[in-house]
């Protein structure tokens, strides 16, 4: 890289952090810091130990993201002097040098702006997926097992769990919906924009005719719901129906007869679970994954708050279509609303995914 390059890279770079630093709101940031310091002073801060342990995690977040700022910023700057004394004087040896050092200080950088993208607290959260088939029998069922295939690849390649809650095989392939527990630290953070539509362009393997198909499903990702944040249901609020476990299940589910389902009339959401031996537990999980929806909903509504206080016009919408996946009559896949995109489309489909999720992540940096 040339001393030009490299110098204009720094200063985009901290430009960038500037950006950074304007979203996170440093002045608030210290205030809660500090806020935070008085009341760990207080004599009765281990009164409840889970809330100061909640508390002190939040604390270290926030102190983390304070600091590094002014890290990052000091060490571009302390490069962007040395760019300047070299266009006076140009040495090979300093030149080299600066090389290295700038190196070293791209990747902080890196890991810093992931570090703000994902400084939300439930975005540390483990995260539930479905994926429900859109129209089109087989097809789309075909399509819907694909991208189940698609995250298992990714769960593993990034070290988290992959839990299978409720598996329902379709009717000649694929499947006709699903639930999963992705675990590990911040896999909701990196999941949550792959909510939406997804659609597929093919040949497809069904059509004797050997025609090209589209084909869409729907995925939904939601925080595991979490016990230091408080979810209270009526259970006036809800309906409880217990069942056979249905479809072949393989080895997905447990064959028993304690399947339950579970409506929550106010805002209609359903959730069901069969994958546990006793319509005990399959009713604790189910109340489990209900709250975790209401906890997405009330991410969702915060977040339109502030997006409104900011006065952004444009609404989140998610079940909008968010990637197309075309295998014909060329590879592509790509993201409508980042437009990252990639020509290798089994690279993709085996769970190379996370070029998509940090061009999400880092569109929603205003």
């Amino acid at each position: 890289m040339e001393l030009y390059e490299l110098k204009q890279t720094l200063e985009d770079n901290l430009q960038k952090l500037t950006q950074l630093g304007n979203s996170l709101d440093l002045n608030k940031l210290k205030e809660e810091i500090d806020e935070f310091d008085q009341r760990q002073a207080d004599e009765h801060f281990w009164d409840d130990p889970q809330s100061a342990q909640h508390l002190i995690r939040e604390a270290n977040t926030k102190k983390e993201l304070y600091d590094d700022y002014f890290k990052n910023e000091a060490a571009i700057k302390d490069l962007l002097v040395t760019c300047e004394e070299l266009n006076k004087t140009y040495d090979d040896d300093m030149f080299a040098l600066l090389n290295e050092e700038y190196g070293d200080v791209l990747k902080n950088f890196e890991d810093y702006e992931i570090k703000v993208l994902l400084s939300n607290d439930y975005d540390h959260s483990n995260a539930i997926l479905e994926i429900h088939p859109g129209a089109g029998g087989t097809e789309s069922q075909d399509w819907a097992q694909m991208l189940y295939r698609m995250y298992q690849r990714y769960a593993a390649k990034n070290g988290f769990s992959f839990e299978v809650l409720d598996y329902q095989d379709g009717d000649e392939a694929g499947m006709k919906s699903c639930s999963v527990l992705i675990k590990g630290d911040l896999a909701y953070g990196y999941l949550k924009g792959e909510t939406g539509v997804h659609r597929l362009v093919r040949i497809s393997p069904f059509d004797a005719s050997g025609r090209r198909h589209t084909s869409f499903a729907s995925v939904e990702i939601v925080p595991e719901f979490n016990n230091e944040i408080e979810i209270n249901i009526d259970e006036k609020d809800i309906e409880v129906e217990t069942m056979r476990s249905s479809g072949a299940g393989g080895q997905h589910i447990n064959k028993t007869d304690s399947a339950v389902r579970i409506k929550h009339i106010p805002t209609g959401i359903v959730v069901f679970s069969q994958t546990e031996r006793s319509q005990i537990m399959n009713r604790e999980r189910c109340m489990n994954m209900l709250k975790s929806k209401l906890y997405q909903r009330a991410i969702i509504e915060k977040e339109n708050q502030m997006k409104a206080l900011k006065g952004e016009q444009k609404s989140i919408e998610w079940g909008s279509q968010i990637r197309s996946y075309i295998f014909c009559p060329y590879t592509l896949v790509k993201d409508h609303r980042t437009n990252y995109e990639e020509g290798n489309v089994d690279k993709v489909m085996d769970g190379d995914i996370s070029g998509f999720i940090f061009a999400y992540l880092k569109s929603q940096i205003e």
